[in-house]
């Protein structure tokens, strides 16, 4: 399998994700990309992404689900939420594998259709596994659909879970999350113009963002506890990375230095460090960086990725690798983006 080269297709190539998950995979030694799609077609690939020029030389087709399953096996859904479902709904019906950056398949249902919109596809709902490989990897390997968590889940809950067996329960988890600005996508809106994001900061949707209740679920589903957590995400005004600062109060003295180290200790992309972190070193990387310090039961965590990979495209990449019988590691860029 693992000299084996294998078939895969993006759906959704105009926006940033779509973008970096051409990048890792045109240089990947198992995947072949066969298809790449978009909503209307009929482009070249460098139109909708210059940089491209002489590097790679793909038609964009407009997505078909028939046409994706007659040339590929596997298949990496840079969709819109909503969207994803009707494309993912086709394709497994085809047997094909797909990797899913939405959050169509991330929440149970009831929490879905609360915070989203009617769920078209809940067949396949209880099949799929949520990506986060330092949890779910045995069942990331087994699986036909992964849900690829996002940027802020997967900074929060890669930095909180060592942690919640030892939170009290009677005590609010605050977490303070900045984003670069490409993590609200290529669509011009005043949110995103210059002048807007330029020399500023801001927060939007404080304790109402419905990644919090995304949040929520997986520390309930992975550890078993239901914390009250506040989640506050802000925009900063840099092109990619995130922030995550995390305020908690434990409830049995613990060495937080030493526990976190042990929990990690065999995961290759999550580095351990000793000064806060910060957003250079993680971009164009898959790893994540967590510090931690207490004071008595008062712990902050602190954690920092590259919100377009980890928290998105080179994480569907190991989603990939690890559903096709390969090392979770394989293409993926090790190199942080520095200067």
């Amino acid at each position: 399998m693992k000299n084996k080269k294998i078939d895969v297709a993006i759906v959704g190539v105009s926006g940033y994700t779509g973008l970096e998950l051409i990048k890792i995979l045109i240089n990947h030694p198992n995947f072949n990309i066969t298809y790449v799609s978009n909503s209307e077609g009929g482009v070249n690939i460098t139109e909708l992404h210059p940089m491209l020029n002489g590097v790679c030389d793909f038609e964009v087709q407009k997505a078909d689900a028939l046409d994706i399953a007659k040339v590929s096996e596997l298949v990496f859904l840079a969709l819109p939420h909503k969207t994803a479902m009707g494309f993912a709904k086709q394709l497994l019906a085809k047997d094909l594998k797909v990797v899913d950056l939405s959050a169509d398949y991330r929440l149970e249902l009831e929490l879905y259709e609360k915070h989203y919109c009617p769920h078209e596809d809940k067949e396949n709902l209880p099949l799929s596994v949520y990506g986060l490989p330092e949890f779910y990897k045995d069942d990331i390997k087994k699986a036909k659909l992964v849900a690829n968590p996002g940027c802020y889940p997967t900074a929060s809950l890669l930095a909180l879970i060592p942690f919640v067996k030892y939170m009290d329960e009677n005590q609010s988890i605050f977490i303070d999350a900045k984003s670069g600005i490409s993590g609200a996508g290529k669509k011009l809106s005043e949110l995103t113009s210059f002048v807007t994001v330029s020399e500023n900061m801001f927060a939007y949707n404080p304790l109402k963002h419905r990644h919090t209740p995304e949040i929520v679920e997986k520390v309930e589903l992975i550890e078993g506890k239901n914390l009250k957590v506040n989640f506050v995400p802000s925009l900063i005004p840099v092109t990619r990375g995130m922030l995550v600062s995390i305020f908690a109060t434990l409830n049995q003295t613990i060495n937080a230095k030493e526990v976190l180290r042990e929990f990690y200790k065999d995961e290759e992309f999550i580095r351990v460090v000793d000064k806060p972190v910060n957003i250079k070193n993680t971009s164009g990387t898959n790893y994540c960086d967590i510090f931690v310090e207490q004071d008595g039961n008062d712990i902050f965590i602190n954690s920092s990725i590259d919100n377009l990979l980890r928290g998105a495209s080179s994480q569907a990449v190991v989603n990939a690798n690890l559903m096709s019988g390969l090392d979770e590691n394989v293409g993926i860029n090790k190199l942080a983006y520095a200067p």
